[in-house]
């Protein structure tokens, strides 16, 4: 034998799917290391047996397993024999000791050998009476526990290996943050071996079932044809700008989607304002399709693609999350938009872009509407601690400001004193946690609503809103306030 590790794939099931050199090192080697000893095909091995299953059983965090299986098997290949280590299936699908094993023997020079074995993909897809699709996502059970979101695409078909009863519930709730409750899987038990068992349920039964997954176990999701991926969406997108797509899209710029960006922007505040969820998916959708298209531009004029654009924000995310990244600790909101602000003059630093003194207003942008910008001020000011001490001074502050307008002595005095009070009042929200822009978006809507209802009682009275006094017309606002309760 080699020294260093040599990895022997047992294939899937008894051990006759062993390959001619697994077979001579399984029946004429000194020992054998298992990372499971529940194969078929153990009990066909005439050398010494050691396995981990004792610790896969006893241990609550299945990752910190796998890693110590990892280094167990690392420091028994540094041993002047070596090691052999045999893993179910073919040692480079869906193994996910092993792609840490090699990792790790790599910093330490350690040689790795691997011995092929028949992978377990045929017998799974021989039991579920499918051809194995070409776009088919393999990922490791152990990779979906690390993650709170999947890194699978749900309009492809996806296979998720080695499952084990302790991390059900754990992919099940990764899983969900990409599919739907009800959404048909497939449970692969033994495949290839006289045990093999397959059932189907939805998403949500997966960790409830009477037989549970042993590791063993494999999970088939098909492709979802209720949903695209984002990449689905970028190769649409990249079609229409393609010269056999549409002409409009063709011939946009950045400069051209300008007002498209803007108008989709405030489509998804007027959604939001009204709570229709199923409105609002479509929203973001029409959003998302101008920074994707935005991107398609950048991509075609070699300026960036969108890994540039999403690694930017991603990277910036954990940069100024190190309370959640990293080894701070924060106590509460206030410490954490601190810490918010503190970083980004350190990233404006590392830039170069730091003015001699910089001011707490710096990257509010100029064109943002005028409460939602009144809001930014007032909070970045607060940052620094220009602030009232309590509530009852911004109340006070208000008052001020509406006296001071009844004394105003010419036009441009009184704007300024309107616009005084203007930005007290968005104070004032701040203070009880409003946003001053959907407060008034509702009172627009609340408004307009209420006064089309005027509108349609005094028609209903053979009358128009111009023919009847203020009197009569505030008895029909009242009626169509009450109409409303």
């Amino acid at each position: 034998m080699p020294s260093g590790i040599t990895i022997i794939g047992l294939g899937p099931g008894s051990s006759e799917y062993w390959t001619q050199a697994a077979y001579k090192i399984l029946t004429d080697s000194g020992e054998v290391y298992l990372r499971t000893a529940r194969h078929p095909s153990v009990e066909d091995i005439t050398v010494q047996t050691y396995h981990f299953d004792d610790w896969y059983e006893q241990a609550d965090d299945l990752e910190q397993v796998h890693n110590r299986v990892v280094a167990e098997i690392v420091r028994l290949g540094q041993r002047a024999e070596g090691v052999i280590y045999a893993v179910p299936g073919h040692p480079n699908i869906g193994e996910v000791t092993v792609s840490r094993i090699r990792a790790l023997a790599e910093t330490q020079n350690l040689p790795v050998t691997i011995i092929p074995g028949v992978s377990f993909l045929g017998p799974i897809f021989t039991a579920l009476k499918l051809d194995m699709p070409n776009n088919l996502q393999i990922v490791d059970a152990a990779e979906i526990v690390s993650l709170h979101h999947p890194p699978l695409e749900p309009d492809r078909p996806a296979l998720i290996t080695h499952l084990y009863p302790q991390n059900l519930d754990q992919v099940k709730r990764t899983l969900l943050n990409a599919y739907r409750n009800d959404f048909t899987i497939t449970l692969i038990q033994a495949p290839g071996a006289e045990a093999e068992r397959v059932r189907s349920c939805s998403l949500s039964e997966l960790d409830s079932q009477s037989h549970p997954a042993d590791q063993h176990s494999y999970l088939y999701l098909p492709a979802d044809t209720t949903q695209s991926s984002f990449s689905t969406f970028q190769e649409t997108i990249a079609h229409l700008r393609a010269p056999e797509g549409c002409p409009w899209d063709q011939v946009q710029t950045h400069q051209s989607l300008r007002p498209f960006l803007l108008e989709e922007t405030f489509e998804v505040l007027e959604t939001l304002d009204s709570g229709d969820t199923v409105a609002l998916a479509e929203e973001l959708g029409d959003l998302l399709l101008q920074i994707v298209l935005h991107t398609q531009i950048a991509i075609d004029t070699g300026e960036f693609n969108m890994g540039a654009v999403i690694d930017h924000i991603n990277r910036k995310l954990i940069r100024r999350h190190p309370h959640v990244f990293g080894d701070v600790t924060v106590n509460g909101v206030t410490e954490v938009a601190t810490n918010w602000e503190a970083i980004k003059r350190a990233e404006k630093n590392a830039k170069g872009q730091s003015a001699p003194v910089a001011s707490a207003l710096d990257g509010i942008p100029a064109a943002l509407p005028a409460l939602a910008q009144a809001l930014a001020v007032s909070k970045r000011a607060v940052r620094v601690g220009f602030e009232w001490p309590n509530i009852e001074g911004v109340l006070e502050k208000i008052i001020e400001e509406a006296q001071e307008i009844t004394v105003a002595p010419n036009q441009d005095n009184l704007e300024s004193e309107i616009g005084d009070l203007l930005f007290s009042v968005v104070n004032l929200a701040r203070w009880r946690e409003i946003d001053p822009e959907s407060a008034l978006r509702a009172t627009n809507t609340r408004f307009g609503r209420r006064f089309r209802k005027m509108e349609a009682l005094a028609t209903a009275n053979g009358k128009s809103l111009p023919e009847l006094s203020i009197e009569e017309m505030d008895a029909l606002w009242e009626k169509a306030k009450q109409e409303e309760v």
